[in-house]
């Protein structure tokens, strides 16, 4: 998506689908929420979960492998 392995940021963002809709916005991300999953804390979540003060948020896109 952006390339890098880790990134610090501040956020109003409620939950997962808020932070990613302001990252995309803010860095033109173009993947569907609907073909990416979301972990809060290296679990995989919903994205309406409630993020908490330094929450670690990973976006994972689709993969392939063999």
């Amino acid at each position: 998506m952006r390339g890098i392995s880790e990134e610090t940021i501040e956020s109003s963002s409620d939950n997962a689908e808020q932070l990613y809709d302001e990252l995309a916005a803010t860095y033109g991300l173009t993947l569907s929420k609907e073909i990416i999953k979301v972990a809060v804390n290296d679990k995989f979540v919903p994205w309406n979960t409630v993020l908490k003060s330094n929450d670690t948020i990973v976006f994972i896109p689709p993969v392939a492998g063999g």
